[in-house]
């Protein structure tokens, strides 16, 4: 039976302040869960329905420092979900330095002022999808251990990495590096006949301001998703998630990235 401090615990997991103190983010869902424990990450404690656990292999979960079996009533006091699955468990955050240098020779991403946590996690799984690695985030952005944005990334978390800076560092060193700094804008030239690069920055705005007047003169290439539709209303703008998936799937078609 769940006790109240542990019940108490799992909640202020919730919290960015709580969670950024102790450095443990929730993970919730069965398959969410068998993820993480295939790829061996450090997971402090698994709290999860008799049936879950049965069904694990040993040596998945002897690295865990906690293990109790729950019921669903007891699962529905630490979810956030309106109908939690059959297990939780809370993992301990991972210690990344920042590369700069090392982040500007890659394709890289980088959000400005993303609120959303869906938004943030579909970024973070087209991220995965399409095999970039870093993705680095102004500091205003949504945090990245959100439950929303860990639901959203759907696992993608374990393949990127996500960063937090000021972008302006970011983007200086790029230009310093002769880095391309790509900026969706709406004056941009069309995505599609624009000449895109292997390398370089794709920067992303916020859902309704777009990128910062303080980051636009970083933008070395404006580039934009055209509207095919003639539809006057109802339709001025793509979901910033939705933008992200096509940008990244052109850039790689155009630069040869291809998998067989």
């Amino acid at each position: 039976m769940l006790s109240k401090t542990r019940i108490k615990f799992m909640k202020s997991l919730q919290n960015k302040k709580v969670r950024d103190e102790e450095r443990l983010f929730v993970i919730e869902g069965d398959k969410l869960v068998k993820e993480f424990l295939i790829a061996n990450l450090p997971i402090k404690m698994l709290l999860a329905k008799p049936e879950f656990l049965n069904s694990l292999k040993p040596d998945l979960i002897r690295s865990v420092n906690i293990i109790e079996d729950v019921s669903y009533n007891e699962l529905k006091q630490i979810s956030t979900l309106k109908t939690p699955h059959n297990a939780v468990a809370v993992v301990h955050m991972p210690e990344r330095e920042m590369n700069i240098s090392e982040i500007i020779n890659q394709f890289c991403v980088a959000l400005d002022f993303v609120q959303d946590p869906g938004n943030l996690g579909t970024i973070i799984r087209a991220a995965g999808w399409y095999g970039i690695k870093n993705i680095v985030c102004s500091v205003n952005c949504v945090d990245v251990y959100n439950p929303k944005v860990i639901q959203s990334s759907m696992g993608a978390l374990l393949h990127v990495n996500v960063f937090y800076c000021d972008l302006k560092n970011l983007l200086a060193s790029a230009i310093k590096n002769s880095v391309p700094v790509f900026g969706t804008l709406l004056e941009g030239d069309s995505i599609y006949n624009h000449k895109l690069d292997s390398k370089g920055i794709i920067l992303l705005g916020n859902e309704s301001k777009g990128i910062s007047n303080e980051l636009i003169p970083f933008i070395t290439e404006k580039i934009r998703i055209p509207k095919f539709s003639k539809a006057r209303e109802g339709i001025d703008s793509l979901n910033v998630g939705m933008a992200a998936s096509i940008v990244f799937s052109e850039f790689l078609r155009k630069s040869g990235c291809l998998p067989d």
